[in-house]
């Protein structure tokens, strides 16, 4: 294409050549009276020909548009009104994107030729519209609107093709639709009313293109419903009723909120409160997924006066309080309106085309421009905004925007060049946008990285357009909370998942996590680690010397992995990324299951590395104290980073107290309490003793346990505490049956029931990952017994118990083998069980006392049996339907619509440790035993833990080395050291440690009970008795006589 002489100065349109300017006339001329179709799409092709070899201005210098857009609507020729178009048809297809600034202005002429008498040129129409529609990029759609709308205000003809091209953009310009929803579907909902039937269907076509760009998979379902709704608002009633029996799961966004926010409106002005109740709750559902305030803040004005006046006026209660809690939700998601965190600065349209004219002087010596380049920088400009508002940053989205646009007027290069560095600025802009947004503007030293990304797991937007930027030798730690995505992000940097972030050849980071899955753990640790391929490269005696500066002496290097505890299992790890020479270690939760010793030696090693970058995932408030020098928070869906550690952040956030205080403030626990203990009339009474009790591992010949003897009791709050591999984790499994001790004796209540929650909390579930929380608990639980309780070992019949049962017994001169038990009873202070004798009829069963049969050797069988009638009687308090443990799962900090509709594959470390507490405490268990409960949970879900352990009425037993929650909870300490235990004389806990006083607010609890207790009433004597009835009688009788009001009878008279 020649270009105008303009690069030297002045960008004056070109004079024409006469030759061209006669040829252009020429096709023009007949253009409009061509005999067939096919001459005039010859024409046409020709005339865009000889336009772009003459340049795209002689649109506007030969008056070609003019030209076209008078003959398009010539109401005396057929034949030029049919030219005109498919001279627009070959203008599209020949000049392309170059010619859209110019050609889209035709667009309102295209589409009421859609209502022309001729059927020749209401196809020529067609034709033309679907060119010129198929040129534009996606970011031309904020354009192409206006004239749509303009479009459906005209005849019906020209309704319903506007709507057919509003309905097929949805498909070309999904993005730029869905922000647009709100303004489009007002306007297609005005047609759906229509009465005229073509427009109708039309409009219910188009509505449900459109609506489809939403991309929510839970309102997806029912978008033909709720197109129909919008047509017919006599179904609302109905429409409301089956979205009520939905589960909204997904995030919900602005074009999900713009499709379901009518709809609510309408159905909050409804007078059936069978129609206001659901609609509040939807409401509440969608609004808790909401992530963006922004999207919400938009419907605000739509939704807040109909939820004000349900509150004000509602005559139910139950309806008000909804009204209400569905406004609290509402307002939180969208901020009241009113969004107090700094908005992103975007370039208005009149500053890119500024920054656009400097840059055409700059680079293609263009220092003025006439107005017909006017428009199409106009136009690009427009676009670009476009491209800002959606945040992309990529060249080559730029380049399609603008570049074409450009090349109108300059050439192609110069147009390239132009836009590459106005995209350069930009992406440089908003880079530096973001870092000074997080805190990070003023960051000095080696930069380790430096990435802007978003980040997504499962359908769920974690992270979007952030930036991390990490400084070589810093300590970062994560916060935000449980399923915020901070081990999700780690996963992705060592995975090399994130956009942007530096190849692993450019930058090593090194993934530290609870996890040895897949690997060979019956492998001695030196073998262990010296068979890692990462590892190759490291000779063994380095591999030594690394497990050495970790602990791992001469007899530990030759122990399985699998046999390590917890602690040392994550020692090993950090000993491996060690080796690995790592520039950034990925540390989540590291401090799980060590000790304060360990934890002090790996505060120490952290510390000392001054080249070594760490980001950190920890709910030990200390360890980031010790340990961070920048704080980065998840702060809607954004990295915000502050310099200092844990309590310089909360300094500046004091909401962030959390962190340091036992609050139930965010997420409150509650447990159920604990059923009544048969013969158990004391809190201090025992219900479980261990005496005398050793226990080696199998191969081990060193026992980890020796001669302990312990004992609990309602009233126990006990923490267990001692080195890693001391062997406390040993002393719960006996403890709790999960394993038989070859010395001693262990001795429970026989309806005791303990909820269990081990030290690799995830065991429980590995099993079921697939299924839901709510699922996982009706599995556990269908049998009316808990299926966690039949695995253990002590319940399992090994060979020497199987010979037992062929033991034969003497009972009343006969000898009898025993087949099952069948019933208990009370005897005297123990009990007695019913035993069913194989081969014999049920009227043979025998009662025999608990201690007998254990003396004959049948302990699993009783013990068995015991477990099977205290589980029943547990569940005897309980209904096992989906909405019931669903409360009880929120009872325990667990979101219910997670616990009814994910699968917990999917959830967080301190998600799954939530469910696990509360499958352990659904049979309202007498006892609980924690092994290292704190691990995984974040601080919020912490406070509520501890909370509801100080006010639960059973026992507790938890080993944990997070000093702070053990020393708020727990008077009573066993020391655990080499397998020997020492008991602590029971102290006094730290109450300070909790945000609120339980103290003081059961101390007035008391005062105010006793203010409110009545006078107890003195027993009346028979002959009182008479003589009231005597009183009365006769006040009776004065009553039928005299009249009036009667006067009560009273106690006192």
């Amino acid at each position: 294409m020649p270009v105008p002489s303009a690069t030297t100065g002045d960008m004056a349109g070109p004079t024409i050549p006469s030759p061209d300017a006669a040829r252009i006339r020429d096709l023009l001329n007949k253009l409009y009276t061509c005999e067939t179709s096919d001459e005039c799409i010859t024409i046409g092709a020709d005339l865009g020909d000889a336009i772009k070899s003459a340049g795209i201005s002689t649109l506007e210098s030969a008056g070609v548009l003019d030209n076209l857009s008078s003959q398009a609507q010539n109401k005396k020729s057929g034949l030029a009104r049919e030219g005109a178009l498919l001279g627009m048809y070959g203008l599209a297809r020949s000049l392309g994107r170059p010619g859209e600034p110019y050609l889209m202005a035709l667009l309102p002429v295209m589409l009421d030729a859609y209502a022309d008498k001729g059927q020749p040129v209401r196809e020529a129409a067609e034709m033309a519209v679907k060119a010129l529609m198929a040129v534009p990029s996606p970011y031309s759609t904020k354009v192409i609107l206006p004239y749509l709308y303009d479009a459906m205000t005209r005849k019906w003809q020209t309704m319903v093709g506007a709507l057919d091209v509003l309905g097929k953009l949805a498909a070309t310009a999904p993005e730029q639709v869905a922000l647009a929803l709100p303004e489009i579907i007002p306007h297609v909902t005005e047609r759906l009313h229509d009465t005229k039937d073509e427009v109708s269907k039309a409009a219910t076509v188009c509505m449900t293109n459109v609506c489809k760009v939403a991309n929510n998979p839970d309102i997806a379902p029912h978008l033909p419903m709720l197109v129909s709704c919008m047509a017919r608002p006599t179904e609302v009633p109905d429409c409301v009723q089956k979205l009520s029996a939905t589960t909204f799961v997904a995030e919900v966004t602005g074009p999900a909120l713009a499709i379901m926010v009518p709809l609510l409106a309408r159905a909050l002005n409804e007078r059936a409160m069978t129609v206001v109740r659901p609609t509040t709750v939807i409401t509440d559902n969608l609004c808790k997924l909401v992530r963006d305030p922004k999207d919400a803040g938009q419907f605000l004005p739509q939704l807040l006066p109909g939820l004000n006046k349900l509150i004000e006026t509602a005559a139910f209660p139950e309806i008000r309080q909804l009204a209400a809690v569905a406004r609290n939700t509402l307002v939180k998601a969208g901020g009241d309106g009113h969004d107090d965190t700094p908005q992103r600065s975007i370039a208005t349209e009149a500053e890119l085309t500024t920054r656009l004219r400097g840059l055409l002087a700059d680079v293609a010596d263009c220092k003025e421009v006439d107005a017909f380049a006017a428009k199409a920088l106009a136009y690009a400009a427009s676009n670009l905004h476009e491209v800002l508002v959606i945040e992309v940053y990529n060249d080559a989205e730029w380049q399609a925007a603008c570049t074409p646009y450009l090349s109108s007027f300059i050439p192609q290069d110069k147009a390239a060049a132009i836009t590459s560095k106005l995209s350069a600025h930009y992406r440089d802009a908003e880079h530096a946008r973001r870092i000074k947004e997080s805190g990070l503007d003023d960051e000095t030293g080696e930069e380790l990285c430096s990435c802007d990304f978003s980040l997504a797991y499962g359908g769920m937007m974690l992270l979007n357009h952030t930036t991390l930027r990490l400084m070589r030798g810093r300590r970062y730690g994560l916060c935000g909370a449980n399923g915020a995505g901070k081990s999700t992000l780690m996963r992705a940097i060592s995975l090399g998942k994130v956009e942007n972030f530096p190849s692993a050849d450019e930058l090593r980071a090194v993934l530290v996590e609870h996890s040895l899955q897949g690997e060979d753990t019956s492998l001695p640790v030196l073998e262990f680690v010296a068979s890692d391929k990462r590892l190759k490269n490291v000779g063994r005696a380095a591999i030594q010397a690394a497990l050495c500066e970790v602990g791992f002496d001469g007899e530990r290097l030759e122990q399985q992995v699998g046999s390590l505890s917890g602690g040392w299992k994550m020692k090993l790890e950090l000993a491996r990324a060690i080796l690995m020479d790592a520039d950034l270690l990925l540390l989540d939760e590291p401090t799980n299951h060590l000790d304060v010793g360990n934890v002090a030696w790996l505060e120490n090693y952290l510390n000392s590395q001054e080249k070594l970058t760490v980001l950190v995932v920890s709910h030990d408030s200390g360890f980031l104290d010790n340990v961070c020098t920048d704080i980065i928070h998840y702060e809607r869906k954004k990295l915000v980073f502050y310099k200092g550690n844990l309590s310089k952040f909360v300094e500046r956030k004091p909401e962030a107290k959390s962190y340091y205080t036992l609050s139930t403030e965010n997420v409150k626990f509650a447990f159920p309490p604990p059923a009544f203990l048969q013969g158990i009339n004391s809190k201090t009474k025992s219900i479980l003793k261990m005496t005398g009790v050793s226990y080696a591992y199998p191969g081990c010949d060193k026992p980890s346990l020796t001669g302990v003897s312990v004992g609990v009791s309602l009233s126990s709050r006990v923490a267990i505490i001692g080195p890693n591999g001391a062997g406390k984790s040993t002393m719960i499994k006996v403890l709790t049956g999960e394993a038989i001790p070859q010395e001693g004796q262990v001795w429970k209540h026989p309806n005791l029931r303990i909820g269990y929650v081990a030290q690799h909390a995830f065991h429980h579930l590995d099993q079921h990952l697939e299924k839901t929380p709510n699922q996982y608990i009706q599995w556990r639980y269908q049998s009316g017994e808990d299926r966690e309780v039949l695995e253990k070992e002590s319940r399992k019949l090994n060979e020497q118990d199987l010979k037992q049962m062929e033991v034969s017994i003497e009972v009343k001169g006969q000898h009898r083998r025993v087949e099952y038990l069948i019933g208990r009873q009370k005897l005297k202070k123990s009990f007695q069980y019913e035993v069913k004798w194989i081969g014999m009829l049920p009227k043979h069963n025998t009662w025999i006392p608990r201690e007998k049969l254990l003396e004959l050797g049948f302990q699993k069988l009783v013990q068995a049996f015991d477990d099977r009638e205290a589980s029943r009687e547990g569940q005897g308090y309980r209904e096992l339907t989906p909405s019931v443990i669903r409360k009880h799962i929120e009872d325990v900090g667990l979101d219910g619509d997670i616990a009814d509709n994910n699968a917990m594959r999917g959830l967080s470390g301190g998600q799954k440790v939530k469910v696990v507490i509360a499958a352990a405490m659904w049979n309202n268990p007498h006892m609980l035993v924690l092994d290292e409960p704190t691990n995984y949970l974040d601080r919020d879900s912490l406070g509520g833990l501890a909370c509801a352990i100080r006010d639960w009425g059973g026992a507790v037993v938890m080993i944990s080395h997070n000093e702070e929650f053990v020393g708020a909870l727990c008077p009573e300490v066993w020391n655990v050291e080499a397998g020997k235990l020492t008991k602590k004389g029971k102290g006094v806990v730290n109450e300070d440690a909790f945000e609120d006083n339980a103290k003081e607010e059961a101390a007035q609890k008391k005062i105010e009970d006793k203010v409110a207790a009545k006078p107890k009433k003195k027993k009346m004597t028979r002959n009182d008795v008479k003589a009231r009835e005597v009183r009365r009688r006769a006040r009776h009788m004065k009553w039928l006589v005299e009249g009036g009001t009667k006067e009560p009878d009273t106690d006192s008279d």
